[in-house]
């Protein structure tokens, strides 16, 4: 989760509050103190606030929370009359596009990093490590528009940001850090993603990296502001970013795109609640009044209605999707410290489930013999269930209904690739690495148990994992049998099945090179997944 780094001073100028004040109450907002230092806090937001991952962001929540200026936050927005045009190829590449102007900002370098901070918190959050959603944020004064979004040829020269000389696109992918970093998500096409200026002049080149003529210093007043992707949440991004510079005075204005839309659309979306609803969820009564002057706390528009209670809810706040995202809310407002424990009616003694007893002893085994517990989700997608582990695609999967993202449509029927995605994760660690998860997988629409474990050095091999697969079932008493396997996701020859009971109960080995390729990795890879 995005770790937020607050100056006191800066924090002090925005929000009025002296910094004990502050990290006093903001944990009681859902969120956790990392570290305080001399002039600076570090405080760690949940996934679904992106709204509070700057300075700007807290300040606006903080003032809320303590009474200090409550409600629904005005922007004004007018017209810019700057345009920008898509060329038709881009559609096939990245054909979301949200644009803004933001005029008058009085930069210093506590501001430009909280600006910068908060671009990649957004990146990492909402655009999925820059797949999903790009943000560049532009010195509007040494740029001319009209502007273009087009499909430009990889041999394109111009300057990146953070560079003296010219870089083709191509170049670019291969020897700049964000190049070399992001490079993966432009590998399948043939024309790579630009904007340019009137003047021809390369203003970004997305998702990868600006250019540097529109760099953004203490000089720059007026900002022009881009967000490309794969679909619409650019405009969730986009009004993250305008509400955090409203806070510094900003003065919003639209542009107009392909001479049709015009963004950004910063309007509040209208929700019903009522009073029983809150009740119902909470487990108490509040009042309307006390419910009205909650939601306003969390800077809510609020109206009441009869027994309805019309909630106007900011652009900025992408996670309410329901009304019991209100009602958390009005939880947090009123104060978790605040509502008075009941014990129940009834009481009653509890003991461990047989699974759980199962999964204690069977993690017992594995951190003995030298492995370390992870816990990956278990929302995954087909590609890193069955493409990268060479698998055809098995029957049974349990399909998410609404994705909210590529990575997570399916739940997942193994364990081994989440496990390989850890070690994807982390290779710039010291080897060895050994891991391992007893967890749920779902085939069928049943809930299974599983264990799995994998571990990564230059002299891993096949012994090494038959003996620790022998050590795990001998340990839990089980008798056993291996034969030939045929599992592509392992070296043909350095595989076997477990056979319980004349029934296939897993497998184990030595990765296939291939996958291991795929995960990008280099070192070999032994492992194994078993019924428990």
């Amino acid at each position: 989760m995005p770790v937020i780094t607050l100056y006191y001073d800066d924090l002090e100028e925005l929000s009025g509050l002296d910094k004990d004040t502050v990290i006093k109450r903001i944990p009681m907002m859902g969120c956790d103190i990392e570290r305080i230092e001399e002039d600076h806090v570090d405080i760690e937001f949940f996934p679904n606030r992106p709204d509070l991952y700057s300075t700007e962001g807290v300040a606006r929540a903080i003032k809320g929370f303590l009474g200090i200026e409550t409600g629904l936050r005005d922007f004004k927005v007018s017209p810019s009359g700057i345009k920008i045009s898509m060329d038709s190829e881009i559609k096939n590449i990245r054909p979301y596009l949200a644009c803004a102007v933001v005029r008058g900002i009085r930069f210093n370098s506590r501001s430009i990093e909280s600006l910068m901070a908060l671009q990649e918190s957004l990146h990492w959050a909402v655009g999925r490590n820059r797949k999903k959603v790009s943000i560049g944020v532009h010195d509007l004064g040494k740029i001319k528009p009209p502007f273009r979004y087009i499909a430009q040829d990889p041999d394109f020269k111009f300057i990146p940001l953070d560079f003296t000389e010219p870089l083709s696109m191509r170049d670019i992918l291969e020897k700049h850090p964000k190049g070399i970093k992001f490079a993966n998500l432009l590998q399948e096409f043939e024309k790579y993603p630009l904007i340019l200026d009137a003047d021809q002049n390369v203003i970004s080149f997305p998702p990868i990296i600006n250019g540097e003529l529109t760099k953004v210093t203490q000089e720059t007043t007026d900002l022009f502001i881009e967000v490309t992707g794969l679909d619409p949440t650019v405009s969730i991004a986009l009004n993250i970013v305008l509400a955090s510079l409203s806070e510094r005075a900003g003065m919003i204005e639209t542009v107009i795109i392909d001479g049709e839309i015009e963004t950004p659309d910063i309007l509040p979306k209208k929700m019903e609640l009522t009073g029983k609803q809150v009740e119902e969820l909470l487990g108490f009564y509040l009042p309307d009044r006390e419910i009205i002057s909650c939601l306003e706390k969390m800077r809510y528009g609020v109206e009441s209605s009869g027994n309805r209670i019309i909630v106007s809810v900011p652009a900025y706040r992408s996670d309410i999707l329901h009304n019991c995202d209100l009602i958390e809310d009005i939880a947090i407002a009123y104060g978790f410290d605040m509502i008075k424990p009941v014990l129940p009616l009834t009481s009653s003694s509890g003991s461990s489930h047989p699974i759980s007893k199962s999964r204690d002893l069977t993690n017992e085994i594995m951190t003995g013999l030298g492995y370390q517990e992870v816990m990956p989700f278990t929302l995954t997608n087909e590609r890193m269930q069955f493409d990268l582990m060479r698998r055809e695609k098995a029957e049974g999967i349990t399909r998410i209904l609404y994705p909210i993202s590529e990575d997570h449509t399916i739940v997942r029927p193994t364990i081994l690739p989440n496990l390989l995605e850890i070690l994807s994760i982390n290779k710039h660690r010291e080897l060895p690495q050994r891991i391992f998860e007893a967890g749920e997988v779902v085939l069928d629409c049943q809930t299974l148990q599983r264990l799995g474990c994998v571990a990564i050095h230059p002299q891993a091999n096949f012994t090494e994992i038959q003996a620790i697969v022998d050590a795990v079932l001998r340990e839990r008493r089980i008798d056993y049998s291996v034969r030939e396997s045929k599992d592509p996701a392992f070296i043909e020859g350095r595989r076997a099945d477990v056979i319980i009971k004349g029934k296939k109960a897993g497998v184990f080995g030595e990765i296939h090179p291939e996958v291991i390729s795929n995960f990008g990795l280099e070192h070999p890879i032994i492992g194994f997944e078993l019924k428990i």
